[in-house]
């Protein structure tokens, strides 16, 4: 059976961090997204998808990302049976994550005004987290630079 889902959404408010019993660390956080089409009033609808990262992933998750981040997530699609504090009976179906990557760089969110999407209650974005984590790596390459270096000249010998 193949259960993979991949998303591209916006934080709704930072991650959640716990620890289970047994110390494992354990990230809740909601993605935003857009659906492609507009509803019957004209505007755009928006999914909020819950997912869970756990150990190494959670602790970059809660380290990095913060509300109205764009973030890209891998993972699979689980449902789980819970009970409320009146005793019924609820299902919640969330993302079991599995990568979490950025989706935007540092400077085009802060070219974009820190967009957070429709959303939003009007709060704005803190492009550099709550001021007691450490500001997020920048990726950005000098302008006209590439990823890639032209080799010298090949001298034809094959490298192993």
């Amino acid at each position: 059976m193949l259960n993979k889902a991949i998303l591209m959404g916006r934080l709704v408010r930072d991650p959640e961090m716990r620890h289970t019993q047994s110390n494992m660390a354990v990230a809740s956080f909601t993605l935003a997204i857009d659906r492609d089409r507009k509803g019957q009033n004209g505007e755009r609808q928006t999914d909020f998808i819950d997912c869970v990262a756990w150990g190494r992933q959670a602790e970059f998750v809660c380290q990095w990302f913060t509300k109205g981040m764009l973030a890209i997530v891998v993972g699979r699609v689980q449902s789980r049976n819970w009970e409320d504090k009146n005793g019924n009976k609820r299902v919640s179906v969330e993302v079991n994550v599995d990568e979490v990557s950025f989706g935007e760089t540092k400077k085009s969110r802060e070219q974009n005004g820190g967009y957070t999407g429709g959303y939003d209650n009007g709060s704005q974005i803190r492009p550099e987290g709550n001021g007691s984590q450490a500001p997020a790596p920048s990726f950005d390459l000098p302008a006209g630079s590439s990823d890639f270096e032209e080799l010298g000249d090949d001298d034809g010998d094959v490298p192993f």
